[in-house]
């Protein structure tokens, strides 16, 4: 590695502040956990002065000892008028008991005079002041210039005072923040450049992704002489979001050469990703760069003709390196070499002149004219294949299922069901709540199997979707369900097809709990050999 660029993320602050997400203090440690195996080198993760909650997790990490990174505790500058130590924020930053303190403060003059109302030699003041007071206490200051990127198109003179003013207190880094998310990378590089030829501290950057452009910022900023980066490491944040760090740290340590953590973590990328949007309870973009479901995810026949023959012919990068996998997506255009590769994957014997092979093709079309879609739903796919080869038992049976809906819901559950399963000859009745009849379903039907398979304990969907095949047919038309699952590591999606919409939910829910149990037994098989 030629250099080396410094990580902070900010999920646990600025993530938090994104539409949709709200962490508990047990969810901000277990991500704190998350990042500190990743190896990123600062986890800022709030402002203990500004909710109980923060003030918990602060108190609760004093006692938890961190691997890689250094935990930030973020604030504001003292406000006006008021000395250092008289300011409560400024305070309760200190009782974080942090090794590191991010201060914030204004650099566009127009924020300065127009939003805290104060003059501008005073806003100077609060910088170097409250900046001097943590340096004092043997704090690492990280200093954030809010808007310094429209601060300098509108005063570049005073930007760069506040930016002496963080100097002459002593701060150990310079962030310029793009907190409107609206520069262009060409202006990130130009002025970011200056700043990096004029202050001999390190220089930072934090971008926003207003204009779609976080990532490539800061990136630019990087090419500049920015030698810290923050984000979030999935993207989320404020408005648009923050820049993603998941494909930052990527782009520079594996296309730039540019160490952002430890060259052995970097397999734990994708396995990072999944887990913070676990605990964060959100869905992953399956197109996010590196480690979406869709980074390596091939459909065309003569892309994966071409992968197939010499991988570098339409991928960037190995997805090994980044923990993801390649994929090959079953689908009218993929070809029968895919189909092929996907058996041999099962069962390395088989050819393509088999008859299992044929089979499997015939069946293939069989379900597809019956309205079955295999894009995106491998793990149906597989099963077929499976079952073809007889290489599939069933890991429990179905009795019967009953199902009671109600409506009005009046802000309660809406839907009841009460299932009966049979495994090795044994029985279990078991009745749950729902928000509507498949999550009823899907809630009755893990419940009855935790108790013949407590691994299923981990698996909840993370997407539904109801496709309507044949719309002439009315309310007789076929629907495709897609489910897709998920344990906190892995991400699997599942497909059922039928006139009756609880029946094409069953089968795809069926497929999503057998194929966790297969994988499950396989990877059990596989480390007792």
């Amino acid at each position: 590695m030629t250099r080396k660029v410094d990580i902070l993320d900010s999920t646990l602050r600025d993530g938090a502040q994104a539409e949709g997400i709200s962490f508990s203090v047990e969810d901000k440690i277990k991500i704190v956990k998350t990042l500190d195996e990743l190896g990123v080198s600062y986890i800022e993760a709030g402002n203990p002065g500004s909710n109980p909650k923060d003030i918990e997790f602060f108190k609760r990490m004093q006692s938890i000892e961190l691997k890689n990174a250094r935990l930030a505790a973020f604030g504001s500058t003292r406000r006006r008028d008021i000395t250092v130590e008289e300011d409560n924020n400024v305070q309760s930053l200190l009782s974080a008991g942090t090794p590191v303190i991010v201060i914030f403060g204004k650099s566009w003059d127009f924020h300065v005079t127009d939003v805290i109302k104060t003059t501008l030699e005073e806003n100077l003041n609060m910088i170097r002041e409250t900046v001097a007071f943590f340096k004092k206490r043997n704090k690492e200051v990280i200093f954030d210039a809010e808007h310094f990127y429209d601060g300098y198109k509108a005063n570049p003179e005073y930007a760069f005072k506040a930016l002496q003013a963080a100097v002459e207190g002593g701060a150990d880094c310079l962030v310029l923040c793009d907190t409107n998310g609206g520069s262009f990378p060409n202006e990130v590089y130009e002025i970011t450049k200056r700043v990096t030829e004029t202050f001999k501290v390190k220089i930072g950057i934090h971008t926003h992704n207003d204009g779609g452009m976080a990532v490539a910022n800061s990136i630019m900023a990087v090419e500049a002489g920015a030698s810290h980066v923050q984000g979030t490491y999935l993207g989320f944040g404020e408005r648009c979001g923050n820049a993603n760090l998941s494909t930052i740290i990527p782009n520079l340590q594996l296309k730039k050469g540019i160490q952002c953590i430890p060259k052995d973590k970097m397999v734990m990328l994708t396995h990072a990703a999944r887990k913070i949007a676990e605990i964060a309870n959100v869905t992953m973009n399956e197109r996010d760069p590196y480690v979406g479901n869709s980074a390596f995810a091939h459909k065309g026949g003569m892309h994966i003709d071409g992968v197939a023959k010499a991988t570098r012919s339409f991928e960037h990068v190995d997805p090994d390196l980044v923990g993801n996998k390649r994929r090959f997506l079953m689908s009218e255009v993929a070809g029968r070499r895919t189909i092929l590769d996907k058996i041999r994957e099962i069962c390395p014997s088989v050819t393509k002149e088999s008859s299992e092979t044929e089979a499997i093709i015939n069946r293939l079309k069989e379900l597809e004219h019956q309205g079955y879609q295999f894009e995106g739903a491998e793990s149906t796919f597989e099963l077929i294949i499976r079952k073809q080869l007889g290489k599939y038992r069933p890991f429990f049976e179905l009795e019967s299922f009953k199902l009671i809906t109600e409506q009005p819901t009046q802000s309660r559950p809406s839907a009841s069901a009460l299932i009966k399963v049979k495994v090795d000859g044994k029985a279990e009745i078991t009745a749950a709540e729902g928000d509507g009849p498949v999550h009823a379903l899907d809630r009755a039907l893990r419940k009855a199997l935790e108790v013949f398979y407590p691994e299923l304990s981990s698996v909840h969907l993370t997407d539904f979707k109801v496709r309507v095949i044949d719309s002439k047919s009315a309310t007789a038309a076929k629907v495709r369900v897609l489910i897709e699952s998920t344990d906190g590591e892995t991400v699997w999606t599942t497909v059922g097809v039928s006139t009756d919409i609880i029946e094409a939910s069953w089968i795809a829910l069926v497929d999503s709990i057998e194929y966790k149990l297969i994988k499950d037994l396989e990877k059990k098989i596989r480390v007792y050999l």
